[in-house]
């Protein structure tokens, strides 16, 4: 289990904040959050790479989540892959959830409310995608577009969710306390300061519709906090899809109120998106040619439009969103490569080598002796077009760590252990 970082380390690093809450784990999951037809499923396939989940111009077209595994973009995994060109390549992947749509009222049971609510509860990560687009095909569920007011609705339902929670909690916290101290139960209980002031920070965020992610807590507060279950606790990333118009110009008249809104409920990474343009793209492919010439042609739109040098460059965003949402988890690789296999495998930030060594087999975790690790920079900068680590050797950067090695993005990894295995468990 990777070690408790300090709080000024946390503090220093916002996505250690974001994901503090979160359970430990390597295989976590973000999930897409949003009313009914904003393009959570269109997002989701175009994410997988393969139309994975249904995308129908109706609300509630996706009735049960959507699990996809996207594959996560590594210019260095690819780059280990041509070198030791194996028949063998798994890359890493983030796992994604597309939720169907909530409504207003769903924290109460509206449309499909409290299922939709508990698969949220569910995933580790949020992409709260907001519909910032105009468009007489696809209809909105509130029948006019209002990112704003989408935003109120959603960052509501899940608040008042966690409010619901948080009265169940004190309630069993208390019963808890009679129990430990033999009161009866006309009593009432005292509650320790840790508990009173970790619950009256979540409340005062909940009640001004805020994300408790956040919010400034101690270390304590923190530990019983993760206990709690609150959805709001969990890292957001919110995602605008805008049209292929606004989003080639790179501008909105929501964005600013977008950005606006979200700086006064905690802050928060945003991402500018169009699926209407990812599709476009997307549709090509297969075909290199054609996907140059929808990028040209983007560009001449922008060039049109005003925009100069670089920020006439149009790009897919679906990489991007991908490693934000690996971030958000503070999950990161490190690789095996040999010439049977390049793998890149998941772990959390702060994993030490030995449970960066049991994600690959048990026993490596159990009868762990040592890791012998190479940087990426330092084979890519030394093995001489060699798919091979002797130049590595040669140069003193092939090294020797043990069981308190705090992994990095990027170790290439041998593990040597005193147990002998077959396939992993």
């Amino acid at each position: 289990m990777p070690p408790k970082k300090k709080k000024d380390a946390e503090d220093n690093d916002p996505m250690m904040k974001a994901a503090r809450f979160g359970r430990v784990k390597n295989t976590l999951t973000m999930g897409f959050v949003g009313l009914p037809n904003v393009g959570k499923s269109s997002l989701t396939n175009l994410l997988a790479g393969a139309s994975h989940a249904e995308a129908a111009n109706y609300p509630f077209c996706t009735i049960d989540p959507n699990v996809v595994q996207a594959i996560v973009p590594d210019k260095n995994f690819k780059y280990l892959a041509e070198t030791f060109k194996p028949p063998s390549v798994v890359p890493a992947v983030l796992k994604i959830t597309d939720i169907a749509g909530l409504i207003k009222g769903a924290s109460e049971g509206a449309g499909l409310g409290n299922a939709f609510l508990s698969h949220i509860a569910a995933v580790d990560g949020i992409y709260q995608l907001i519909r910032a687009f105009d468009s007489d095909e696809v209809i909105h569920v509130d029948d006019s577009v209002d990112p704003i007011r989408d935003l109120e609705t959603i960052q509501g339902e899940l608040c008042a969710k966690d409010k619901d929670a948080l009265g169940k909690i004190e309630d069993k916290e208390r019963e808890r306390v009679r129990k430990e101290k033999g009161l009866s139960r006309s009593a009432v209980p005292p509650l320790s300061d840790t508990f009173v002031d970790a619950f009256s920070k979540c409340t005062k965020l909940i009640d001004s519709n805020t994300p408790v992610q956040t919010g400034e807590f101690t270390s304590a507060e923190v530990d019983l906090i993760r206990d709690w279950g609150l959805i709001t606790t969990k890292p957001q990333i919110y995602v605008v899809n805008l049209s292929r118009k606004n989003f080639i110009r790179k501008g909105s008249k929501w964005l600013p109120k977008i950005n606006q809104w979200i700086k006064e409920h905690g802050g928060g990474q945003i991402i500018p998106v169009s699926v209407e343009f990812e599709d476009e793209l997307f549709n090509v492919k297969d075909d290199p040619e054609a996907q140059k010439a929808v990028l040209a042609q983007a560009k001449e739109d922008a060039l049109a439009a005003g925009l100069k040098g670089p920020q006439a460059e149009v790009r897919s965003m679906v990489p991007r969103l991908i490693r934000a949402g690996r971030q958000a988890l503070c999950l990161q690789s490190f690789y095996t490569a040999g010439p049977k296999e390049v793998r890149a495998w998941t772990i959390m930030k702060g994993t030490l080598a030995p449970q960066a060594a049991g994600t690959i087999h048990t026993d490596f975790e159990r009868g762990f002796i040592k890791a012998e690790i190479a940087s990426f920079d330092d084979f890519k900068a030394l093995h001489a077009g060699q798919a091979s680590m002797a130049k590595v050797k040669e140069n003193g950067k092939y090294r020797q760590e043990g069981k308190t090695y705090v992994m990095q993005e990027g170790d290439i990894c041998v593990f040597m252990h005193n147990t002998t295995t077959g396939k992993k468990k």
